[in-house]
């Protein structure tokens, strides 16, 4: 790919990306579903994360998941595996040297992927040469200038702001998930359709307050404090007021939301 992942690799980001998955499985996945036969991609696996759900809620189609990192494909596999996913291949591959002939798949998938690519529309062109005509691609971003929360702290936008200034820096783009919809029309697709999906969190839903705001969502922004405060971005006094600003609203008084955009597309 022709950009790093600005989240890095460690322990603390598979876990991450566990619990995300975890949290937002009816938000994002309550509407995917693939027929008994069918073949599909799944393009940026990651650590399996998305995987798991995809495979044990579709048991009877065929999945080849894909991503460029062989660490986070031993995580994968592990995780399928832990599982007892059967139906389910994992192989290393790039999305922009994929070593598929065209026409191979009914269904492509690609979750939290573009977002961290500065060629994300030769990304989708790439995909749908990929797709039978007929054939679907669902597609899953997050926005994160859609965040607000209570009570408000300006520290904790400048956190924020941070995640999103390093991102752009790898080439990335933090709020992608308002372009899906052009860049689908772009990439050649047809009948493209985007919805948002909001989380909403308070005291009434203590499972995303500590799923959502602590474990996804905070501890992403927490985990760039080392290389915020290495590129100037902001202080290290700073940068953690901002961090409790975003725990403070896990409290009984807190109000958090963010919207991801879900996107789907045929293939003609």
């Amino acid at each position: 790919m022709s950009s790093s992942y600005v989240h890095g690799y460690g322990t603390s980001e598979v876990h991450r990306l566990q619990d995300q998955a975890t949290t937002l499985v009816d938000l994002l996945h309550a509407d995917t579903g693939y027929p008994a036969g069918a073949q599909v991609l799944e393009a940026g696996c990651g650590v399996g994360a998305q995987t798991v759900t995809l495979a044990s809620r579709s048991p009877h189609a065929h999945f080849t998941s894909i991503d460029c990192s062989a660490d986070s494909l031993v995580r994968a596999r592990q995780t399928a595996a832990t599982a007892g996913l059967t139906n389910v291949d994992f192989q290393q591959a790039d999305i922009f040297d994929l070593p598929f002939a065209r026409q191979s798949f009914d269904h492509v998938f690609v979750c939290f992927v573009l977002e961290h690519l500065a060629r994300p529309l030769e990304a989708l062109t790439a995909l749908r040469g990929l797709l039978r005509p007929g054939g679907t691609i669902t597609v899953v971003e997050g926005d994160h200038g859609s965040t607000y929360f209570h009570p408000d702290s300006d520290y904790a936008r400048k956190a924020i702001s941070c995640q999103v200034a390093l991102q752009a820096r790898a080439g990335g783009d933090a709020t992608i998930g308002r372009r899906l919809f052009p860049l689908l029309v772009a990439a050649g697709f047809a009948m493209p359709h985007v919805s948002p999906r909001m989380v909403y969190v308070d005291a009434s839903k203590p499972s995303l307050v500590d799923g959502f705001i602590r474990k996804t969502f905070t501890a992403m922004v927490e985990g760039v404090r080392a290389p915020a405060i290495d590129a100037g971005l902001l202080s290290p006094g700073d940068f953690d007021k901002g961090v409790a600003g975003l725990y403070r609203t896990a409290e009984p008084d807190g109000v958090f939301c963010y919207t991801f955009f879900k996107g789907s597309a045929v293939n003609t």
